[in-house]
């Protein structure tokens, strides 16, 4: 074990320069590209998000803007944004934190044309749409067997390692709140999970999406509202933990011996986990929406990135930071969060964050499940693999309950890496379809429109004929009244 162990850690540290190029490069270009649309668009995207869906083809009513949100932000608001972060402060430092907020807003303007390419090139679903890179891959680029091979790493990967990660958080957060036999605790909690992850899972995507809709909202603001707390609580410490975050960030400080690159790397990992910006799992979700324009969702899901690493991460960091704990021995990041919670508010502290991290890891074990048979279903119409995948999922949330920590965190970092490889290696070449949509949006909104995209918008553009849901027939693309501001 103790091998494997050393080669995952030697593949991450080795491909961990090669990311933060990676993700930092083509957030830049991006940004670029489309003139800051991560920070020019930021009122567009609260309007975005309440936009209410219309009626599918078949009568049936879409998946909200607001849902297909929800549905990303189940998968990105877990334990990276709790866990996550504490192992990354525990082993990069105060820096680290630094570099997680830099990748958010990087990250945006990626996390913006990896969506709207997603809703740009959706296909119909039985009761929505599905999408994503796989689809824009194959179908927009040609390029079948890289759109093979990225369908198998997002299954693999959130299916069944991201998911493992996830329960892995839940059984730990319970055993270290109640104590006792660690082991009879997580055996019982992983077959309570595995079952209702089946339950769940066996409802299709209409359950997963109200599921998720009533648990992050109420999850997410209940964790913020504990950290906003500590922050009035040691409000005095406030500007000394700033500093101390800018001078670990730029090697000011050195933390424990670790190398300015360490602490870097720590940070763009833990950042890329946490919001999935570049990774191409969130167009997955930002395809299933009724919108009636692709860019709204792109700068919805660029919303997305900012909630998970800018509030919810940050509130991670200073929970952990204002307690000032001992770094020098963190058994596992749960505990340390927690730990750090109890040194402010009391031991209900360990209590509350436990009833917390089960709610928005199951959540995050959901919208995982999803990524995963939307690219199924890329693979293969055959059912019975769906189901089967199901099957696989349920047991892989068992079997993560039961693991080492470790094992299951550096396993997540390298399939995150190896999608987020193939993904930019896609975007690349596709940023000016993006850029395209952007400018079409923009002008529809410069003449007071409330904007709407039809394809015959932008002829001869890549991809024209693989926009099949923009041809008018989804209400949405009609435009009628509401193609103006109301």
């Amino acid at each position: 074990m103790q091998s494997i162990l050393n080669a995952i850690d030697w593949f991450n540290a080795q491909y961990g320069i090669v990311l933060v190029i990676l993700l930092s490069a083509a957030g830049i270009y991006f940004g670029v590209y489309t003139l800051l649309v991560q920070i020019r668009y930021v009122p567009d995207m609260f309007k975005a998000v309440v936009e209410r869906p219309s009626e599918l083809p078949d009568g049936k009513q879409g998946i909200s803007a607001f849902k297909a949100f929800t549905i990303s932000a189940a998968s990105r608001v877990g334990t990276g944004n709790v866990a996550g972060v504490a192992m990354a402060i525990a082993t990069g430092g105060p820096g680290a934190v630094f570099w997680m907020w830099l990748l958010a807003l990087i990250g945006g303007a990626t996390s913006f044309v990896e969506s709207t390419l997603a809703q740009a090139y959706k296909v119909p679903d039985k009761d929505s749409y599905r999408g994503g890179p796989a689809y824009y891959i194959s179908r927009v680029l040609g390029w079948k067997y890289m759109a093979i091979l990225f369908a198998v790493l997002i299954t693999v990967t959130y299916g069944f390692v991201f998911n493992a990660v996830q329960s892995n958080s839940i059984s730990e957060s319970i055993t270290h709140s109640l104590g006792g036999d660690p082991r009879a605790t997580k055996i019982v909690v992983g077959v309570i999970l595995a079952l209702v992850t089946a339950l769940v899972v066996f409802g299709g995507i209409q359950r997963v999406a109200n599921v998720t809709q009533i648990v992050v909202p109420i999850m997410a603001v209940a964790y913020i509202a504990i950290g906003l707390i500590v922050v009035i609580i040691h409000y005095d410490r406030v500007p000394e933990m700033i500093m101390e975050i800018i001078e670990h960030a730029f090697g000011i400080r050195e933390f424990a011996g670790a190398a300015l690159g360490t602490v870097i790397m720590k940070g763009v990992q833990r950042g890329l986990f946490s919001n999935e910006a570049g990774m191409g799992s969130v167009p997955n979700a930002a395809a299933t929406a009724s919108v009636s324009h692709p860019v709204k969702q792109g700068l919805i899901q660029t919303l997305g990135v900012y909630f998970d690493t800018l509030v919810v991460c940050t509130v991670t960091a200073f929970i952990i930071m204002l307690s000032r704990p001992d770094l020098s021995n963190v058994e596992g990041g749960m505990a340390l969060t927690q730990n750090s919670l109890a040194a402010s508010v009391g031991t209900w502290g360990i209590y509350f964050l436990s009833v917390v991290i089960i709610f928005l890891a199951f959540s995050s074990v959901i919208g995982n499940y999803y990524y995963g048979e939307t690219n199924i279903e890329f693979l293969t119409k055959d059912r019975i693999w769906v189901n089967g995948y199901r099957v696989l999922v349920s047991l892989c949330v068992l079997g993560g309950s039961l693991g080492t920590v470790p094992l299951v965190w550096n396993l997540a970092d390298v399939f995150a890496s190896l999608m987020a490889t193939v993904n930019i290696v896609a975007l690349l070449p596709l940023g000016g379809v993006a850029v395209a949509l952007l400018r079409n949006y923009a002008q529809q909104r410069a003449k007071g429109l409330n904007p709407v995209f039809h394809r015959d918008d932008v002829p001869g553009i890549k991809g024209w004929d693989a926009m099949a849901c923009w041809d008018g027939s989804d209400p949405l693309t009609h435009r009628d009244e509401r193609y103006f501001e109301q």
